[in-house]
């Protein structure tokens, strides 16, 4: 992750998160499972490991609630869209200019 800020500095950066690349038995909810996937503590460590980036946007996306009656997807999703905002707070202060 060092190696990824080294390269983003200070530029603008928009993230998006791919659900399917978490393994089934975090999130089974997405159109295209990847098993030997990320694990959910994996995907938050390495989210949470981006703090200082400059976000100026990010999304969630093939949560697909369908496909998993438990709600562990949704879970899961919600959990990286707060860790996405919490990423851009972190860098940004209210009022301020991106």
């Amino acid at each position: 992750m060092s190696r990824i800020k080294e390269i983003l500095q200070n530029r603008k950066t928009y993230l998006t998160f791919n659900i399917d690349c978490i393994d089934p038995a975090f999130a089974p909810g997405t159109g295209t499972p990847v098993c030997g996937g990320l694990s959910s503590a994996h995907a938050l460590q390495t989210l949470r490991a981006l703090r200082g980036i400059n976000v100026i946007g990010m999304d969630v996306v093939e949560v697909s609630p369908p496909y998993d009656s438990a709600e562990i997807t949704a879970l899961l999703g919600a959990t990286i869209a707060y860790d996405l905002i919490a990423l851009y707070a972190a860098r940004h202060k209210m009022g301020e200019t991106v």
